[in-house]
């Protein structure tokens, strides 16, 4: 049996030892900007299929923000400075710019939460560099929805990366134990936030059993 279902814990525990769990409560919509016309449905595909982990779909609208999984590219930080109202988005927007650009980061993602606590919006914003651009927007769509899923540890993938390519294909897949723990979060019996630790233990169970049930049945 996988570490990571027999001991998700550390996956939401940050770095003060404090347990913060949150998944959507919500359907996700998605809008996706900076990508030509010809890219742009092979990466809402990705998106679509790994959303699919939750049991869930894709939404076409949100009822209350239209669009709340928001997927910027752009080539330099400075560019999102033109886009409009996206510094009322991301709080403290221009120092955030600052901070990416001196870090040399090329990705960034926030998240916006509900009176319960649950996700109800998710910004992605990502900088164009050789990297991404030697990556398929499959495996971009992939890696960064699962990312998008749950509020993960900002170490949660520093030892193990959650997805991984099938060389036969060169197609990226979420690997099984990682799919189980977001499936297993995403079960209605728990909460859709919380900061109590002893839901790791709820979440291990249901996801051990959905690993098992999947060797049971191979």
């Amino acid at each position: 049996m996988s570490t990571i279902t027999q001991n998700p814990a550390p996956l939401f525990t940050a770095s003060d030892t404090t347990y913060r769990f949150a998944r959507w409560g919500r359907p996700l919509a998605p809008v996706v900007f900076g990508v030509g016309d010809d890219s742009l449905p092979h990466l809402k595909e990705a998106i679509a299929q790994t959303v699919g982990i939750t049991g869930g779909v894709l939404a076409e609208t949100d009822p209350e923000l239209g669009a709340n999984f928001m997927w910027f590219f752009c080539r330099s930080w400075s560019e999102l400075a033109a886009v409009p109202n996206l510094d009322k988005l991301l709080p403290n927007f221009n120092r955030l710019m600052t901070s990416l650009e001196e870090q040399g980061a090329s990705r960034y993602r926030s998240f916006g939460f509900d009176k319960e606590g649950a996700v109800q919006l998710c910004i992605v914003l990502i900088r164009v560099d050789a990297a991404t651009e030697e990556m398929s927007l499959q495996t971009l769509g992939t890696s960064e929805t699962f990312q998008s899923l749950l509020t993960w540890s900002e170490g949660a993938f520093a030892d193990e990366s959650p997805i991984a390519i099938i060389k036969s294909n060169n197609l990226c897949i979420v690997k099984p134990e990682y799919a189980a723990i977001v499936r297993a979060a995403y079960d209605p019996m728990l909460p859709a936030a919380t900061e109590d630790p002893s839901h790791a233990l709820r979440l291990s169970a249901r996801a051990s059993k959905l690993v098992q049930d999947i060797e049971d049945g191979a």
